[in-house]
């Protein structure tokens, strides 16, 4: 196996679209939308404790994840558990795929709580029939260790006139909490949005929008406004990335590194069939303005990565680091699972442990299809999430493990 090291890649500008204005339109937008009363802000936390879902506290299916690292967590309800995009059957076919993984313990720098609350973000996809990307979705959860409730907010986009419209084409392939600010990857794009703008709809109704001055996000009780984009390539097609080829990085996985100067980990997705080479790379926020940090000193514009790594492990979908380590998700090397293949869809994944220009080992074992990553320098334990498809039994969860020495 090769070593994970730093490589020559060119780490290129993620770029604020200042040549249309977007980060003005969408403040305006979402200005007039609060102005005109069809929605009214809300807290995160608030959200989570609304119950509107109630998960289940306790890890309840199998993990494989080594007990050696006391192995906790929660699963979601049984919808959730279930809800499958191959779905193509019932009033409103289709269903929600989980992907990214963020935390309180990523957004205080004071105790990793919201009022003393833990609480933990999950964005989603939604397709039908195989589709992806249809839609946009965040469940805000409020897990106690005896007790998991949560609500699910949908992604809108504002526009002029004071309404929005649903967020599309977006896999939510990772996110991040970073103060007050809410980073969500999209391949070759990095959308933004706030905390502090959280909307209750007035109705509940297919409808996505406001129409006679009533609010409605495709049966979901909350929706969030995006307030700005980055891009590392094509604005037209950030779904287009191609990972690990050429100077277009793809924002696939999200993590957040806090142990040093305030960094936004990125990870990129190969298929198995591309092999290993994906790219790790290292983006400098600004704390002062809970944005990627600009060369120009900025608020809003071109910031350039720091540092840029490639990792041996197969198919990288998250990536996260205590500061010493980077733990990588992947595929588990041949032989783990023992007859099933590596990249077939019943294999187990893996979470690989690396220092920098070191080769890489399995650290543990980790469930079926193991997406983003996210470490909490509280509590010393790292934080996942899987997305497997099994409609028939559920095969969800939301693990930590402790990984402090």
């Amino acid at each position: 196996m090769s070593t994970f090291k730093l490589n020559t890649v060119h780490t290129p500008d993620v770029t604020g679209d200042t040549s249309t204005d977007i980060w003005e339109r969408y403040q305006t937008g979402i200005q007039r939308a609060e102005a005109g009363g069809a929605v009214t802000k809300v807290s995160a936390l608030s959200v989570a404790e609304s119950a509107q879902h109630i998960g289940r506290p306790l890890l309840c299916h199998a993990t494989r994840l080594n007990t050696r690292y006391i192995p906790d967590g929660f699963c979601w309800d049984e919808g959730d558990d279930r809800s499958s995009n191959y779905n193509n059957t019932g009033t409103d076919p289709g269903g929600w795929v989980p992907q990214g993984l963020t935390a309180s313990h990523d957004s205080d720098n004071a105790d990793g709580t919201i009022n003393g609350r833990h609480v933990y973000l999950a964005s989603w996809y939604r397709g039908k029939n195989g589709s992806q990307n249809e839609f946009a979705r965040v469940s805000f959860v409020k897990n106690t260790g005896s007790s998991t409730a949560y609500g699910h907010v949908l992604l809108v986009e504002p526009t002029l006139d004071g309404s929005f419209t649903a967020v599309t084409r977006t896999h939510t392939d990772g996110m991040v909490w970073y103060g007050n600010r809410l980073f969500v990857a999209n391949g070759g794009e990095l959308q933004v949005y706030d905390m502090r703008h959280i909307w209750r709809m007035g109705s509940s109704s297919e409808r996505v929008g406001v129409a006679n001055g009533v609010s409605s996000a495709r049966w979901h009780a909350w929706a969030m406004p995006m307030i700005g984009r980055y891009w590392t390539g094509d604005r037209q097609n950030p779904r287009g990335c191609q990972a690990a080829t050429g100077s277009w990085v793809c924002l696939g996985s999200l993590s957040l590194d806090r142990t040093g100067k305030d960094v936004l980990v990125s990870g990129e997705y190969r298929s198995p069939a591309a092999g290993a080479g994906g790219r790790v790379i290292r983006w400098p926020l600004n704390s002062s303005t809970a944005l990627p940090e600009s060369g120009s000193g900025a608020g809003i514009a071109t910031s350039t990565a720091e540092e840029g790594y490639t990792t041996p492990v197969w198919a990288m979908q998250g990536v996260a680091t205590d500061g010493t380590y980077y733990y990588m998700s992947g595929q588990c090397p041949p032989g783990w699972n023992g007859d099933v293949p590596p990249d077939h869809e019943d294999a187990f994944s893996c979470i690989h442990r690396a220092r920098k220009e070191e080769a890489p080992h399995v650290f543990t074992m980790a469930p079926r299809m193991t997406q983003n990553l996210s470490y909490s320098r509280f509590s010393g334990r790292l934080w996942g999430l899987n997305e497997k498809i099994n409609t028939a039994e559920g095969d969800r969860v939301v693990f930590s493990i402790d990984v402090a020495p």
